[in-house]
């Protein structure tokens, strides 16, 4: 069994991102610069932007964080967007989710010129993905491919199964991993809270990839041994030992799938951390115009 280090992967990610940085910003090149909103004090929301923020110090990129209370009206917050899409100085934007109720998220997210949607949210961006067209693609399912790519692992042909279907994770990683492309050409399968005896997709995947934030879903009868397993659920569960109060769970029980793999993810520390770094990359292209060029 391979661990799949998602910190060691995203911290070469970074690095690669800062070199080339530095050397724009030898040849005088605009350095890139990512910009972040956050509405209100939700503590996941603002330890994520915070590590975004910082993430953006590392690689020489400049950032800008613009925060509100949750009371912001909804005009507010689309007259600041506008103002990001018309900004020469910001390259990419993104709006931290979940907002408050009296907010259209949708309305937000499609206010955003896609050419600066680094998160890959947009419709327009999501119709280029399926389209198989240059667009940012969404960070969590992009860090993903780059785990299968950088641990070379085969996809062509395997059978993948995709459990949940958000527009964040679910939905694209099934896309993605089903373009003739690598990592990608394999035959996929998206299940879902509906889906009826999931053990009998499971067990025949070559690829497993968990995205619904239930801790312990996947046990060992339900993954053949030699699977590929990725996590992405991470769900804080009640732990009086930790000093926070909690630790993070994933969708599988890690102790008894483990072995039975040949590669697996880690929770903390698998996918987690690649999200930021294709973040930053994203943001890196839209500050190139390589998407739109």
């Amino acid at each position: 069994m391979i661990l799949l280090d998602g910190k060691k992967t995203s911290e070469a990610i970074q690095q690669e991102i800062a070199a080339e940085v530095a050397q724009i910003k030898e040849n005088g090149g605009k350095v890139p610069h990512l910009a972040a909103i956050l509405v209100g004090n939700d503590g996941g929301s603002v330890t994520y932007v915070t590590n975004k923020v910082l993430a953006c110090e590392k690689v020489g990129f400049g950032s800008t964080l613009i925060r509100y209370e949750d009371d912001v009206t909804e005009e507010e917050l689309l007259n600041k967007i506008q103002e990001l899409n018309e900004s020469e100085e910001v390259d990419g934007f993104i709006v931290q989710l979940p907002l408050p109720k009296h907010i259209d998220s949708q309305k937000v997210l499609e206010a955003i010129d896609p050419k600066k949607d680094v998160d890959g949210f947009h419709p327009v961006n999501v119709g280029r993905m399926v389209a198989g067209l240059s667009t940012f693609l969404p960070a969590t399912p992009a860090g993903i491919l780059q785990l299968l790519e950088r641990y070379e692992i085969p996809t062509d042909g395997k059978n993948c199964v995709v459990i949940g279907r958000s527009n964040i994770v679910g939905s694209p990683m099934s896309i993605l991993m089903a373009k003739a492309a690598y990592p990608g050409n394999a035959t996929v399968t998206l299940c879902h809270r509906n889906t009826i005896n999931l053990p009998h997709f499971t067990q025949q995947a070559d690829i497993i990839i968990s995205a619904v934030g239930r801790p312990g879903l996947i046990t060992a009868d339900m993954v053949k041994e030699g699977a590929v397993v990725i996590d992405v659920g991470t769900t804080r569960v009640s732990d009086a030992t930790r000093k926070a109060g909690y630790r993070l769970r994933g969708d599988v029980d890690f102790d008894s799938v483990a072995p039975k793999c040949s590669y697996i993810t880690p929770v903390p520390g698998g996918v987690g951390p690649l999200t930021i770094a294709m973040l930053l990359k994203n943001t890196l292209k839209a500050a190139k115009r390589e998407v739109y060029a």
